[in-house]
């Protein structure tokens, strides 16, 4: 029986608001002493009343609406009652019927392959707090820092056909977080959190069956596992002829790659949902939208667009380039100050449409290969990152007009990026300008061939790497000022 893969994520994105939910304690719980960030309204003490974060609902509408979702005129707050050490009050205050947002969708690209996503509802909840399970012990802890953080909860279709669909999805949805300035959409700290919903069916079937949800995934990687090793779990009940019958919760245990059933999946009416009296529905007037609309920067999908048909790279190297918002602002803003460049050369140089399309790949080469390089070795944030799109821009016009070589530029870069400093100045201090005096240069090609005879013996021969050879001694002798194609160049005609 050949099998299809039904999946859908929920996903819970904590909002960067100052403040929690529905109370005045501040959201950043992180890093500090377990349940000193509390407050009587947060834990749910008799008499206390919440009172709404509008930096909350603004941050959901704007999530909302870069989701392509219909905004509701009209949307309130919900109980949702259940019982777990967890939940301080004893419910959770969510939306249920009137959600901020329905029916929008994602466009992710998987390979060549664009594909919708379709997005059943955005709403706003508060956070439950976090349970603690130290290692050997049989007890849990409960810090309630985290209780009553804001949330937005972004429900998908079940569209989603692979483990690896999952994962450009949710990789896709932390960019978009993350170029709203509304969330670090970190799963690794807990601020982006997926359940995932995966069932199978007949290849040929259109009804969908039994769902099994996933949780306690803390990584992409770890959810593109767990769905692998669940369409594999599934795939032999199917074959066997005993298909999951009853909705369950399973947890994904990382470390030995399996999951485990938890519990029956509970129903909406096991949640007793009803409106919570103590909150005024909210109310969003076309004017309101739009002012909130004025806040959508270019998003990711729009951006690697515009890369790729205005500046003329692959749209490889545009998705590579934006998976980063300060990457992709760095590049663009280095791409400005090289065309500025070219522009005030005019009548000085032969510089066209030509040249900008080569400095514009040069960027490209020397952000991609050598930034991400040094970056990856500190595991630095490139929002953090010391050199700016001006001194960027010098070292890739001095390599260009080959003031340097990229030998030499590598060095400079290293320099830069730990320092911030100007490339020219480093240059000036290093005493690494490229050497132009060809005279100069034959008399230091002129030593390396009197002291590598039998190099220039083998190139004689016909051998090509002892050209390289000798280029490299060149290089070496001038630590690197010298233009390696100068050198070929010299020495190819003095051995000739």
């Amino acid at each position: 029986m050949e099998l299809e893969t039904i999946i859908g994520l929920e996903l819970h994105v904590q909002l960067n608001t100052k403040s929690k939910m529905f109370c005045s304690c501040s959201n950043d719980s992180d890093d500090i002493k377990p349940n000193t960030n509390i407050c009587p309204v947060c834990m749910g003490h008799p008499g206390t009343l919440p009172v709404t974060n509008q930096q909350a609902v603004d941050h959901s509408l704007l999530s909302a609406l870069a989701l392509k979702c219909e905004i509701n005129e009209h949307s309130k707050f919900d109980r949702k009652n259940y019982f777990y050490p967890d939940l301080p009050k004893g419910y959770q205050i969510s939306q249920l019927d009137q959600p901020v947002g329905e029916n929008g969708r994602l466009i992710i690209t998987v390979g060549e392959k664009r594909k919708r996503i379709g997005i059943t509802r955005l709403h706003i909840e508060e956070d439950a707090a976090k349970l603690v399970h130290p290692t050997g012990e049989n007890y849990s802890l409960v810090d309630y820092n985290r209780a009553g953080t804001p949330l937005a909860e972004i429900v998908s279709e079940p569209d989603m056909r692979t483990p690896e669909e999952a994962r450009v999805f949710l990789t896709e949805l932390k960019l978009l977080m993350q170029y709203l300035n509304i969330s670090d959409a970190d799963m690794e700290k807990g601020h982006l959190r997926c359940d995932a919903n995966i069932s199978m069916r007949p290849k040929s079937d259109k009804e969908h069956y039994t769902k099994t949800e996933i949780k306690n995934m803390n990584s992409f990687r770890g959810v593109e596992r767990a769905l692998a090793f669940e369409i594999e779990r599934q795939s032999k009940l199917w074959q066997a002829g005993n298909p999951p019958k009853e909705q369950t919760t399973r947890r994904w245990l990382d470390d030995k790659g399996v999951t485990t059933e938890e519990r029956l999946k509970e129903e909406e009416h096991d949640y007793r949902y009803f409106p919570e009296p103590d909150l005024a529905p909210l109310h969003f007037t076309e004017d309101y939208i739009s002012e909130i609309k004025q806040n959508l920067p270019e998003l990711p999908d729009e951006k690697r667009k515009r890369f790729h048909l205005q500046l003329g790279i692959t749209y490889s190297q545009a998705v590579t380039l934006c998976s980063s918002q300060a990457i992709a602002d760095f590049f663009e803003g280095t791409v400005t100050e090289l065309k500025a460049w070219v522009k005030s050369q005019e009548g000085k140089s032969k510089l066209d449409d030509k040249t900008q399309k080569k400095l514009v790949q040069m960027t490209v080469n020397w952000i991609t290969t050598e930034l991400f390089k040094l970056l990856k070795e500190i595991q630095l944030d490139p929002k953090d990152l010391k050199i700016n799109p001006e001194n960027m821009a010098e070292l890739i016009k001095m390599v260009y007009s080959d003031e340097i070589n990229s030998s030499v530029a590598q060095q400079v870069l290293k320099i830069m990026f730990d320092k911030g400093s100007d490339p020219s100045q480093v240059v000036d201090e290093k005493n690494l300008k490229q050497m132009s005096d060809s005279s100069e240069v034959e008399v230091i090609v002129d030593k390396i061939v009197k002291e590598n005879e039998e190099a220039v013996t083998s190139f004689k021969a016909g051998k090509g790497k002892a050209l390289q050879f000798l280029v490299g001694q060149v290089m070496k002798e001038t630590k690197g000022k010298v233009n390696p194609k100068v050198a070929a160049e010299i020495l190819t005609n003095k051995m000739k």
